[in-house]
């Protein structure tokens, strides 16, 4: 499947995969302009922050529980790299333009990432995956969604663009129903593929 390179933001040193996130000329969804003057500067930037913050799902918050900050990244997905996905699941990217949160924690006096996540609907649920990143790309850390097995969550931990993500395949129905396992499934995969041909480095198999 082809893969896209993206660059990364500077200064940060911790799951540099998800850094790169904006397009390019664009600015992350909680950074306020720069050099701004005029009385009501600092009010219009810590508004502007907190409105930023608000974006953040109160699911991805709670995972990141020594998180100090969230940036919102917003990647339109590539025509091509939507129709390798889709090719490959079987299903459909429900949207074009890809979200996904990265968590950092100012430990120390130091800003640095600490994960970043996204928040799918599958089932009729919302499903949280956690992100940390492996040799370049997007590695699943965690699935989180209420009323669903932990069981089977647990199965989706450690696995990335190169797993077979499927009911069947690296994954079985422990504890939901076929139909649950099937949704959630396909959604994860999805988003993995997403997330490598957003965030992953270049590679061929």
């Amino acid at each position: 499947m082809k893969t896209i390179n993206i660059l990364t933001l500077a200064g940060l040193s911790l799951v540099t995969a998800f850094a790169g996130a904006c397009s390019p000329g664009s600015a992350p969804s909680n950074t306020a302009p720069a050099n701004r003057v005029g009385a009501n500067a600092n009010t219009t930037a810590a508004n502007a922050s907190t409105a930023a913050t608000d974006e953040t799902p109160a699911l991805v918050r709670t995972a990141f529980p020594d998180a100090q900050s969230f940036t919102t990244q917003h990647k339109d997905i590539p025509a091509d790299a939507v129709t390798d996905i889709e090719q490959d699941t079987g299903g459909k990217v429900p949207d074009k333009d890809h979200h996904s949160y990265l968590a950092f924690s100012t430990a120390g006096g130091k800003r640095t990432q600490v994960g970043a996540a996204t928040v799918l609907k599958a089932g009729g649920k919302d499903v949280l995956v956690i992100y940390d990143s492996k040799a370049g790309s997007p590695v699943i850390r965690e699935v989180r969604a209420d009323g669903v097995s932990p069981e089977f969550l647990k199965q989706f931990a450690g696995k990335g663009h190169d797993n077979e993500i499927a009911v069947g395949g690296d994954i079985t129905a422990k504890g939901v129903d076929e139909a649950t396992a099937k949704a959630v499934t396909q959604a994860v995969r999805i988003d993995v593929l997403t997330m490598q041909a957003l965030y992953g480095s270049a590679h061929s198999h």
